[in-house]
């Protein structure tokens, strides 16, 4: 034998001693370990399962799911031909690829165009180097590539229907990618090896305690959250809480220039979230940014709430929250005229509180900025695919027993919305590896959930993404039927490019439901960091034009991109249409005492 083929095989054989147990009887006791912390698992879900009073139609998702791929199914089996052949494609799919894989075992040549494809769940070089990995990987993405071409090119399906079957054969073939699963994941099966099975009875353990901490329902960690101490190194930009009310606080920032914008400016965030992630640290927070350039910034704080606030509605959000801050501004600043920012949900209350004030001649909102927010719900994203009438009706009876929706629930929903990204990678390092995630700000908050009150929630989902009421000027605000077209203010609306919550055809459209001056910038990256997107760390980039009567594919060959935030351009934006300056206002005055620093109780609440 040729001395190099000798040294081939010593190195191949080196390869599979990490896949080689060499201390079985510790495996076997770390093994038993792991079906104890199981058990455990089991046990903590069994137990919250007795408590629970699961409403009559609690399964209707799954019945959706599988009506929705039934009618895929129908469509393909209905033509024994269609059905043949879709069959055949895939059968000379797998064909195809054992060829390849026994012509490259023969002479090493590699002539599958599916080894150039790029996915970090495959990132181990055993996914390439090794073939019975190769061959799984490859197997499942053919098999995965074909579920999602039945879809598409399933003929007569509504738009409703099609996006809800993409949506769900999307989370089965995430669900069940070889990546997921220990014995056809190489990266957790030598981890498992090197360890003798002590990650798994480690992540087994986590497992355990996350169903507990879950209530009964997994909830999976996504970050050590230890570090992060609200008010200590994290939302620490100077301010306090100046009023409050039983359904948010309003805290005052400090001003950090000795001339500050005359306008003041208010922030209205989403409650499905905290308002922290305007104020993450001082390299990331918009909030520090906005009063170093002389803006005198005013937050809104909503509450956590709980069965106290059920009744609540969005007419109280409305009036207790944006109208409640606006008042407040005047009392701490004499102004009767303020520039106002909606992110998210926050967005769409603030149009729908705008469009009230056009019809009671509330003057005061003289300019609004969006933060990739929806107006029209017709393309509204995936998460529709959870607001059909009757999973909107199933939430409801969940939320009638308690006076609002789990956080969880919320979370588990978004998190759905991007499994890839922020389930089953950590399904991995917690469960299967047994590491404990890392710290990280942005998943502290993400993972700082809030409760829904009932009310409001259900007047969410039924009023915008169940019958689309706000654009059609169909939504009724305090006993007011309400139109967004009576808005008669200069408007910007901020989408993201790669939003999969308010995507930016979505938020292009709403802008047609605006009588004033109307501009539409998208950002690069998606809901969050396209936001959250400092000019002092020079990434991503965002694009500008007039909109005119474009279609939003249009608009985008039209429009020009620039390089870096879109924070400067926005507020150039302002200062073009407030001038004006005044000296830098204090924290409070007569009218209006102390309650708290910032950022204030409400934001402590947990769920």
């Amino acid at each position: 034998m040729k001395k190099g083929a000798k040294d081939s095989k010593t190195e191949a054989d080196a390869s599979l001693d990490a896949y080689i147990v060499d201390d079985p009887q510790k495996m076997a006791v770390n093994f038993a370990r792991t079906l104890e912390n199981l058990g455990k698992a089991a046990a903590a879900w069994a137990e919250r399962q007795d408590e629970k009073k699961q409403p009559e139609n609690a399964m209707e998702p799954y019945g959706d799911m599988v009506e929705t791929l039934s009618k895929v199914g129908q469509y393909w089996l209905e033509d024994p031909k269609r059905a043949i052949e879709v069959q055949t494609s895939l059968l000379t799919s797998y064909f195809d690829l054992w060829s390849n894989s026994v012509q490259k075992l023969s002479t090493g040549d590699d002539k599958n165009p599916l080894s150039e494809r790029k996915d970090r769940r495959f990132a181990d070089p055993d996914w390439q180097e090794k073939p019975f990995f190769e061959l799984l990987r490859n197997t499942y993405w053919l098999t995965s590539d074909w579920a999602q071409k039945l879809v598409a090119q399933a003929e007569g399906l509504d738009d409703s229907t099609k996006h809800k079957a993409e949506f769900y054969v999307r989370q089965i073939t995430e669900a069940l990618s070889p990546s997921n699963f220990a014995m056809t994941n190489p990266e957790v099966y030598k981890e498992t090896v090197a360890t003798n099975g002590e990650n798994l009875a480690r992540g087994m353990e986590m497992f355990a305690q996350d169903i507990v901490a879950g209530k009964g329902e997994l909830k999976i960690r996504q970050v050590d959250s230890t570090p992060f101490v609200l008010g200590e190194n994290i939302a620490i930009t100077p301010g306090k809480v100046i009023a409050q009310n039983d359904i948010c606080q309003v805290i005052q920032y400090q001003a950090k220039t000795e001339q500050v914008i005359k306008r003041p400016l208010l922030i209205c965030p989403p409650w499905i979230n905290k308002f922290y992630i305007l104020d993450l640290n001082e390299k990331k927070s918009f909030i520090k940014w906005l009063v170093e350039q002389g803006h005198t910034v005013f937050m809104i704080s909503w509450v956590n709430p709980d069965e106290r606030h059920a009744k609540y509605d969005w007419t109280d959000y409305s009036k207790m929250g944006v109208n409640f801050a606006l008042d407040t501004i005047e009392k701490a600043t004499g102004e009767k005229q303020v520039n106002a920012i909606g992110y998210c949900v926050g967005g769409t209350l603030l149009t729908a509180t705008m469009a009230l004030h056009a019809k009671t001649g509330d003057k005061r909102i003289k300019s609004a900025t969006f933060f990739t927010t929806q107006v029209d719900f017709t393309h509204a994203g995936d998460l529709k695919i959870f607001a059909a009438r009757e999973s909107i009706e199933t939430i409801e009876e969940d939320m009638k027993a308690t006076g609002y929706l789990e956080g969880s629930k919320m979370a588990a929903a978004f998190n759905m919305l991007r499994a890839a990204d922020l389930i089953w990678p950590y399904v991995v390092n917690n469960y299967l590896k047994g590491q404990q995630p890392m710290p990280f700000d942005l998943l502290h908050w993400n993972s700082d959930s809030t409760r829904m009150a009932a009310a409001n929630h259900s007047f969410y989902l039924r009023n915008c993404y169940l019958e689309n009421n706000l654009s059609t000027g169909k939504m009724v605000l305090d006993d007011k039927t309400i139109d967004p077209k009576d808005i008669n203010i200069p408007v910007m609306h901020i989408a993201a490019k790669e939003d999969h919550i308010a995507p930016p055809e979505s938020v292009y459209l709403g802008c047609n439901y605006f009588s004033g001056p109307t501009e539409f910038v998208m950002a690069g990256s998606g809901h969050i960091a396209g936001v959250i997107n400092p000019p002092a760390q020079n990434k991503y980039q965002f694009w500008h034009a007039d909109r005119g009567s474009m279609t939003f594919e249009e608009w985008k060959d039209a429009a020009k991109e620039e390089p870096g935030s879109w924070w400067p351009y926005w507020h150039s934006w302002i200062e073009k249409m407030c001038p004006d300056t005044v000296e830098a206002r204090k924290i409070g005055n007569k009218k209006l005492k102390v309650i708290e620093d910032a950022p204030g109780s409400y934001v402590m609440a947990k769920v």
